[in-house]
């Protein structure tokens, strides 16, 4: 009789249809996470990135620019030194794109009488105008406007619009003017505070002399600030133009 030896049975492993089902669901599973973890960041990431765009394209649309010359204005402070300095100054400004309105309700008017600018006490005031020199900060000083050409009598600038905006350094004084003829445009300092805090120079500021530079800034409710420097010219006339 003819014996057949096969040998010990071989340990042989595998897997089932089941386990390889639920190794790729598992990797589906994790691959699905992944990405909806990595498409939701990208979202975040590009409306973080409108957003910016946006607020950009906001910040220009309602950003101001000069028109023309700057104009600077001399008064006499002191008749018995006879001191001149510039007491206030103008300049033309519009909207830069065409774009957003520019709330440019004054804090003061001016009347040329008794002494100017003339406080507004109700006025409630968006755009900030401050001034700078090596000497100095003033981070809110009086201003006043006037409407040039085409206007619809409201506050705003608005397209096509122009408005001159008056920086007032010192306060004119109308009554000097009349009873001392050396005066000048006869200008004091600012005696106090008033709207917010708001005034010009006091006699313990340095006032500006020829040659003196000095930054004005106006700054809106929103939108870019504009920055207009200038240097005072080496002899002060009744007016200059500072270009």
């Amino acid at each position: 009789m003819l014996t057949h030896n096969f040998g010990t049975p071989k340990n042989e492993k595998g897997i089932t249809g089941l386990e390889t089902a639920i190794i790729l669901i598992a990797f589906v599973v994790v691959a699905s996470v992944f990405a909806f973890t990595v498409l939701s960041t990208g979202i975040f990431a590009s409306e973080r990135s409108k957003e910016t765009v946006f607020a950009g394209l906001e910040e220009a649309k309602s950003s101001i620019e000069p028109r023309g010359s700057v104009i600077a204005y001399k008064g006499r402070v002191d008749t018995t030194t006879a001191t001149d300095t510039v007491y206030k100054v103008s300049f033309v400004i519009s909207n830069a794109v065409a774009g957003e309105p520019v709330d440019l309700t004054p804090p003061y008017t001016t009347n040329d009488a008794a002494s100017d600018p003339d406080l507004v006490s109700s006025a409630e005031y968006k755009t900030v105008v401050s001034y700078i020199d090596q000497n100095q900060f003033l981070s809110d000083v009086p201003w006043t406007v006037s409407w040039i050409g085409n206007s619809n009598s409201d506050n705003l600038l608005e397209e096509g619009e122009k408005a001159e905006v008056t920086v007032w350094l010192l306060r004119r004084d109308f009554d000097a003017q009349a009873t001392d003829p050396t005066a000048n445009n006869g200008v004091d300092y600012w005696a106090a505070a008033d709207v917010n805090g708001s005034r010009g120079m006091l006699s313990t500021d340095t006032i500006i002399g020829t040659n003196d530079q000095f930054t004005i800034e106006v700054k809106p409710e929103s939108g870019a600030v504009l920055t207009i420097q200038r240097t005072a010219p080496s002899r002060l006339d009744t007016i200059m133009d500072l270009k």
